[in-house]
């Protein structure tokens, strides 16, 4: 069980790092889903007729278009000509060198890198996606490509997050006319939330609105550009409310949109 779902992951990964290869060399875009499909259908079947799990292959793929391929029917032909010479020419194919097929596969290889685009991504990039890039290259080499993409994968989330985090702020609108055009008691704080509530900023971002709304009776939070809410940002904000009803301090919250509406509610304080 372990072992075909390894060789399903697998799959794939090669064929969709594949048809991205075959994008950038045709500037055209795939169908993952059909990707996917297609392949799993032909996987299902093969082993009835003897066959073994297949997947794209990048050099190959590569090679092919290269040559001039334009449509699947040159990957059609391509499985032909494969079958032709394991039926007939496997005397023929048996006197060609195997550096000469290495040499050709360097070419291949050089050929689908496309290493003016990674320098560049290396001079331009963010530090995170060069970080990514480094990573990935170096488990492709000392591993091999399921390992290195699924760290690639799971960095380049937590770095997302990050980012993502930091990006959020909490301002003190209160003497904003911008936002609030009456005049607002003293005892008043209207605090702005601005990004999306989830588990990696939550705690910050109402750690600062304790900070900016001490000593204060009334405390009102605008939401308009809180558009995501998770289970995460709803703890911290149940922990505030709580903290609101010790210190008897009025809570309001203002303009909610659609999908932190609907999140059950911690209740009143």
């Amino acid at each position: 069980m372990r072992g075909s779902v390894l060789i399903d992951v697998l799959g794939a990964i090669e064929s969709l790092l594949c048809a991205v290869v075959l994008d950038g060399m045709t500037g055209k875009r795939h169908s993952a889903n059909s990707e996917l499909l297609g392949q799993g259908i032909g996987n299902i079947v093969a082993p009835f007729f003897g066959g073994i799990p297949a997947t794209a292959s990048i050099a190959r793929s590569a090679a092919n278009v290269k040559a001039g391929a334009q449509s699947p029917v040159a990957g059609m032909v391509h499985a032909l000509v494969v079958l032709l010479a394991l039926v007939a020419l496997t005397g023929i194919l048996d006197f060609i060198p195997m550096s000469a097929m290495a040499a050709l596969l360097l070419v291949v290889a050089w050929s689908m890198s496309e290493a003016p685009k990674a320098v560049y991504l290396l001079k331009t990039a963010p530090r995170s996606d060069v970080l990514v890039f480094l990573v990935c290259f170096f488990l492709t080499v000392v591993f091999d490509m399921v390992i290195a993409i699924s760290v690639g994968v799971v960095l380049a989330a937590l770095l997302f997050m990050k980012e993502v985090a930091e990006m959020i702020q909490v301002r003190d609108i209160t003497r904003d006319k911008r936002y609030v055009d009456t005049l607002v008691a003293p005892t008043t704080a209207v605090l702005r939330i601005e990004g999306p509530l989830f588990f990696a900023a939550a705690d910050h971002v109402f750690g600062e609105i304790s900070r900016l709304s001490q000593d204060k009776h009334t405390i009102i939070l605008q939401m308009e550009n809180v558009y995501l809410l998770d289970a995460g940002g709803l703890s911290a904000l149940t922990r505030l409310i709580e903290q609101c009803r010790k210190h008897h301090t009025r809570l309001l919250i203002s303009e909610l949109q659609f999908q932190p509406l609907k999140k059950p509610g911690p209740g009143r304080c």
